[in-house]
């Protein structure tokens, strides 16, 4: 059940604080129309921001953390690293990851797909349809065959990002791109999901199909109950019979 699942949004939080645009559109910053959304949808849920102590993710806050929503664009190099290792261990552990938008150039985004995760990109006030290419797939249960916002940030391939567990999405653009706007990824016992729109100057987090997505992608990267991963030197479970080379029984 949702309510057993504890979400954390990260969020920046610098440029509504900062431009006036940005502000008018998300007043209490993007982490809290996704968290209001979230809370309704019977989450327990909880904020962080970049200026906080410790990225306001202290060891306790991820402890206690399913799924950690991650909006980042201009300040990825103030995360501090011990912060990112922290976050890189408990998603190795189980700790679902949801990365949104310019949050491919983040820190903990491209330690966890070890490329560049760079990209073609264009802000144009276009057109952009994400199609569903994953029809079957839980992240876009109740979604129509494609999602059409008015205007975002154009982000194009090619995408440098290794080869997904799976592409949910495909975004076509107005200018003539496509891009891969919805990639799963595992690593370890956790499960990551990189979703494309959310540019901070239109109200993409407003949009009630967007934030679904997000919704059922809290649902899908939950951790689930299973034994834990061990490596090294084990015993054998069964009694390994061995012969002496040159002799028959």
């Amino acid at each position: 059940m949702s309510s057993h699942i504890k979400v954390v949004v990260w969020n920046e939080f610098r440029h509504e604080l900062e431009d006036e645009k940005v502000k008018q559109i998300y007043p209490k910053g993007i982490h809290q129309v996704i968290a209001d959304y979230l809370k309704k949808e019977q989450f327990h849920v909880e904020t962080a921001t970049l200026d906080e102590p410790e990225h306001g993710l202290t060891n306790e806050v991820l402890d206690r953390c399913d799924v950690l929503i991650w909006w980042g664009h201009r300040a990825h190099e103030e995360v501090k690293e011990e912060i990112v290792e922290r976050i890189h261990k408990r998603v190795l552990q189980g700790m679902g990851l949801i990365v949104l938008h310019s949050g491919h150039f983040s820190k903990i985004f491209k330690k966890l797909m070890g490329t560049s995760c760079n990209l073609k990109w264009r802000e144009a006030n276009e057109k952009e349809r994400l199609w569903v290419v994953a029809p079957g797939h839980q992240i876009v249960q109740g979604i129509g065959p494609y999602i059409e916002l008015d205007q975002e940030e154009m982000y194009g391939e090619f995408f440098d990002i290794p080869e997904p567990d799976q592409v949910i999405f495909i975004s076509w653009f107005e200018g003539g791109e496509v891009f891969r706007s919805g990639c799963t990824f595992t690593r370890g016992k956790g499960k990551i999901f990189y979703f494309r729109p959310g540019h901070e100057t239109y109200p993409t987090y407003h949009n009630a199909e967007i934030l679904k997505v997000i919704a059922n992608a809290v649902r899908w990267a939950a951790p689930v109950d299973s034994a834990e991963i061990t490596f090294g030197n084990v015993k054998p479970l069964e009694i390994i019979k061995s012969i002496e080379v040159g002799k028959t029984s």
